[in-house]
């Protein structure tokens, strides 16, 4: 691909310390990253205030997340072709517009299918902020540099999973749900100005061509096949039309991408690459992984709202030392990397996210808070342990051009794997809490039975029900059922981690050399780099 040169000047020549003016442009990076990154983490804590503003099922709220995600995999490859086309200043004040326009239209959703909507803006969006962000500071750094803006980067990176929530919660009890996407007005709007004032300005080059059918089959075919499956607890049966009708259509359109990927010079996503063991025992790894973690990430403040009756913000707090954790072990994990074989560190990083798991697989509605929030700081040591290494092992055999193609397969793989995590955990809690037991003669304001386990969670979060109950035995049947169906979903995630185990046992226990910055494979360091890794 034709792209404006990289500096090429000796790394002996040129200063390894960020100037002023990197660090200009990295602070407008930098400033994007956090907006796209506490975005993802923001929404965990809002899903059931979702269910109640919107009378919707926990699975169909989810898509507020799924949806997010499939945006971010349909522009990851996107961003590299726009960028040549448009320029990379253009087109990253183009992607802070929609995710700062997607954010004002979120806040005047009305309802759950506009929220869905507008969030699908906003992680377009915000799906290019990232790679676009990192090729505008590797050009203006030089690849020799890259380990130090890589740092920089990291900090959103490590801020988000921790800051999102507490935020999340703390906008919603204070103000209300609509605070979580309108502080972004203000954000986005500086960081516009920003990018005008200090990001340089390229021009728009030739480059190759975009493979537009691929993605108007993998893209609609993931969204249809995950709508299918979400549906079911509504229909409670695979037979109704509106589960397996999207289902079938969306599956044949993903292996229909699958046959069609060989064809094209540049496809959508290249699986020729599969054809390396190594990257693929590492993709593997990685997609089983991140559906576990991530699905299960989605319930932990749903069990803190819905079955212990905490405000958002509580719940968000109460979240935090799982990122704590991440944040001890993340540098870490990059050191060790460089150093071990990633088959020697983390299958010992995931026997700790096995051991904290475990934890909420025992839940009641009376677990003890120092028992779980000490299960997900040792949950977080694990995943800070986990995913950069996996990523990193994927990438290190692949030379030249191989890299950026192979960065964007695994960016891809890993926003697939957690929309298919969040639906597919959304949709087994539902079936779960739907399986309480109905009060007699009690009915919703759309005529459907009122469960033991849907009126204890109402009266959780609306304290004066439970003095309108009789009988106070029902709500704390309710709440028990609540979270034995939690515990159930948790298995389900316990049971995917211990799979993970299985591609891991093959993942590389030699040392490896690395072709990450190989000029003598005559590939450009700029385009190697060209799409980074991205962990939300």
């Amino acid at each position: 691909m034709t792209q404006q040169p990289v500096a090429a000047s000796p790394p002996v020549a040129t200063s390894d310390k960020l100037d002023a003016a990197v660090l200009k442009v990295a602070g407008v990076v930098v400033l994007g990253a956090i907006m796209s990154i506490l975005d993802v983490t923001v929404v965990s804590v809002a899903l059931p205030t979702f269910q109640s503003e919107f009378d919707a099922t926990y699975a169909r709220v989810a898509w507020t997340m799924t949806g997010y995600t499939l945006a971010l995999a349909t522009v990851i490859p996107l961003s590299g072709w726009a960028a040549d086309r448009f320029g990379t200043k253009r087109l990253y004040m183009i992607a802070l517009m929609l995710f700062t326009i997607g954010s004002g239209l979120c806040a005047t959703a009305d309802t759950i299918g506009e929220l869905i909507a507008y969030r699908v803006l906003q992680g377009l969006g915000g799906g290019m902020l990232m790679p676009i962000g990192m090729t505008i500071m590797t050009r203006a750094a030089g690849p020799h540099r890259i380990g130090r803006l890589m740092a920089v980067l990291g900090i959103p990176m490590l801020l988000g999973p921790i800051g999102g929530p507490i935020l999340g919660g703390w906008l919603i009890d204070v103000a209300s749900w609509h605070w979580i996407f309108l502080i972004n007005l203000p954000i986005g709007a500086i960081a516009l100005v920003y990018a005008q004032l200090a990001l340089p300005k390229d021009s728009p080059e030739p480059s190759e061509s975009f493979d537009f059918v691929g993605m108007l089959m993998l893209s609609p075919g993931l969204a249809l096949f995950l709508y299918g499956v979400s549906t079911l607890p509504e229909t409670g049966t695979f037979a109704d039309p509106e589960v397996w009708g999207p289902m079938l259509v969306g599956a044949a359109l993903v292996v229909a991408f699958v046959f069609y990927s060989f064809k094209p010079q540049h496809p959508l996503l290249d699986l020729r690459l599969f054809r390396n063991r190594r990257l693929t025992i590492a993709a593997v790894t990685m997609f089983v992984f991140i559906i576990a973690f991530m699905g299960a990430g989605l319930l932990f403040p749903s069990y803190f709202l819905q079955v212990r009756g905490q405000s958002t913000l509580h719940a968000g707090l109460l979240i935090a030392p799982q990122g704590l954790g991440a944040m001890l072990t993340m540098p870490i994990a990059g050191v060790l990397a460089d150093k071990l074989p990633v088959g020697r560190t983390v299958p010992f990083a995931l026997l700790l996210i096995v051991g904290g798991l475990f934890t909420f697989t025992q839940l009641d509605a009376d677990t003890s808070y120092v028992l779980i929030c000490g299960s997900l700081f040792v949950m977080g040591l694990g995943m800070g342990g986990t995913m950069m290494p996996i990523m990193t092992s994927a990438l290190k055999t692949l030379t030249g051009h191989e890299v950026a193609r192979g960065t964007t397969l695994v960016n891809i793989l890993q926003q697939i794997g957690g929309s298919v995590g969040a639906a597919v955990m959304s949709v087994i809690l539902t079936s779960e809490l739907k399986g309480s037991p109905a009060i007699p003669g009690l009915t919703g304001p759309n005529g459907e039975p009122v469960t033991e386990a849907g009126l204890a969670i109402a009266a959780q979060q609306r304290p004066e029900l439970a003095q309108q109950i009789p009988d106070p035995s029902l709500i704390q049947r309710g709440l028990d059922f609540a979270a034995d169906s939690f515990a159930t979903t948790f298995w389900v995630a316990f049971g995917l981690v211990l799979l993970t185990f299985i591609p891991a046992a093959f993942l590389p226990r030699k040392r490896e050399r690395s072709h990450l910055l190989d000029d003598q494979s005559g590939g450009d360091p700029g385009e190697q780099l060209k799409t980074p890794a991205i962990v939300h």
